[in-house]
């Protein structure tokens, strides 16, 4: 009886480090897909931007002068609608024309692993 009490405590163990594992492996995979797609529209910002003299005014730009084949999920969110823009600051040169979005931002809530909030990326 002790034998099968020692085993069931040992594969308790052995699965609550398995589960604790298996979710932080979760977590840092979110995180590289939200540096990758924010890099990868942060690129193609810049791309738009060095073709056309003016940033895209908004991110559906992007996709219709194919700068990207679609806006991508914030892996958290699990929605594209949820990235939040930074415009640019008006042209001193040109007063008339209207801001673009400069840079995107994580919509999600939430600290990632290295202890920035994700809306900080």
């Amino acid at each position: 009886m002790i034998e099968l009490l020692v085993v069931v405590t040992l594969i308790v163990v052995l699965a609550a480090i398995g589960m604790s594992t298996y979710s932080t492996s979760v977590t840092r995979a979110k995180e590289a897909v939200l540096r990758e797609d924010l890099f990868r529209l942060k690129d193609a910002i810049d791309q738009y931007n060095a073709d056309k003299g003016t940033y895209p005014p908004d991110l559906s730009a992007l996709v219709t002068d194919g700068y990207m084949r679609q806006i991508p999920k914030d892996p958290f969110t699990e929605s594209p609608d949820t990235w939040q823009l930074v415009m640019s600051e008006p042209d001193p040169a040109n007063p008339n024309a209207a801001p673009g979005v400069y840079d995107v931002k994580s919509g999600a809530p939430g600290t990632g692993m290295d202890g920035r909030p994700y809306a900080e990326w």
